[in-house]
């Protein structure tokens, strides 16, 4: 069994990024630049912005953060969108989800500009993906695809099933390995909560990505000798031995799916250090296509 590992791979990724940028900032030159906004208190949420401001600081982008009160209404929310449209120092935007109940997330995500939209949600980047159109792709899916391909493994005509039908993360990654490309061209299946048995469908698979959400729901007895799999969940689960009181669990059962794996992804360290990397990879390419234009 091989281990995939997910900070390994980000960081190899970073540091090419990091190489392209070096000379635009020595040279006094633009470079990438990303703002993300932030709405409210949410612990977890400000966790995941602060980090995603580290990484772009880390690798030479430019970073900004917009901390926005809980109560600002839509129409503001929406303003603040435009304006960093209109931003040419900018050429990323990310809107943090959740957003308070009052605002519309569909709203938000469709003003924001197609061009910078660096998360890949809006709904013309989820069409040009579908149709195997150039697009920004969703961070975490392509992050789980990037992993594949990095570690060479076959993909052609091989059997995926994903468990999980979110938007962003079982869709997604189920349209994109069926596109005829390098590291997908598969056949595919998406089985999830409707199917009377879904060990019948998982028994099945010769990459088995798990992305549901329920701590340590595929077992040993549901997929077969050598299976490849990637473990895209990320549950909290209470554990009174630790300090913190709690511990992060996959949706596989990692000490005994592990023994049958030729390969799998750890949580955390997995799938997890992937989902910012691709988001700075995205926003570099946005980079180059706007200041192109």
């Amino acid at each position: 069994m091989i281990l995939i590992d997910g900070k390994k791979v980000g960081n190899e990724i970073k540091a090419e990024l990091a190489e392209k940028i070096l000379p635009l900032k020595e040279a006094g030159k633009k470079v990438p630049g990303l703002v993300t906004i932030l709405v409210g208190e949410d612990p977890a949420s400000q966790v995941y912005v602060n980090m995603k401001s580290k990484a772009c600081i880390k690798i030479g982008m430019l970073s900004k953060i917009e901390k926005l009160p809980a109560e600002t209404t839509e129409e503001e929310l929406l303003a603040l969108v435009v304006s960093y449209n209109r931003n040419p120092d900018f050429h990323g935007i990310l809107v943090q989800l959740p957003l308070p109940k009052h605002i519309s997330e569909d709203k938000v995500i469709e003003t924001i500009s197609p061009e910078k939209d660096v998360d890949g949600f809006h709904p013309i980047s989820t069409g040009n993906m579908v149709i195997g159109k150039d697009t920004y792709l969703p961070c975490t899916p392509f992050g789980v695809v990037e992993l594949l391909k990095r570690y060479n493994i076959e993909t052609k005509g091989k059997h995926v099933v994903v468990v999980g039908r979110s938007n962003i993360v079982g869709k997604p990654v189920a349209n994109m390995m069926l596109q005829k490309k390098v590291g997908a061209n598969a056949i595919v299946t998406v089985v999830h909560s409707a199917a009377k048995d879904i060990s019948y469908f998982t028994k099945q698979a010769d990459i088995l990505i798990a992305a549901m959400g329920v701590p340590e729901f595929i077992k040993a007895d549901m997929v077969k000798d050598g299976v490849v799999v990637i473990d895209v969940g990320t549950n909290r689960v209470d554990d009174p031995s630790t300090d913190k009181g709690y511990r992060l669990t996959g949706d596989v059962d990692f000490e005994n799916v592990s023994k049958k794996a030729s390969y799998i992804t750890p949580v955390p360290g997995g799938v997890g250090p992937m989902t910012i990397t691709m988001l700075l990879y995205n926003t570099y390419e946005a980079f180059l296509k706007i200041e192109k234009n």
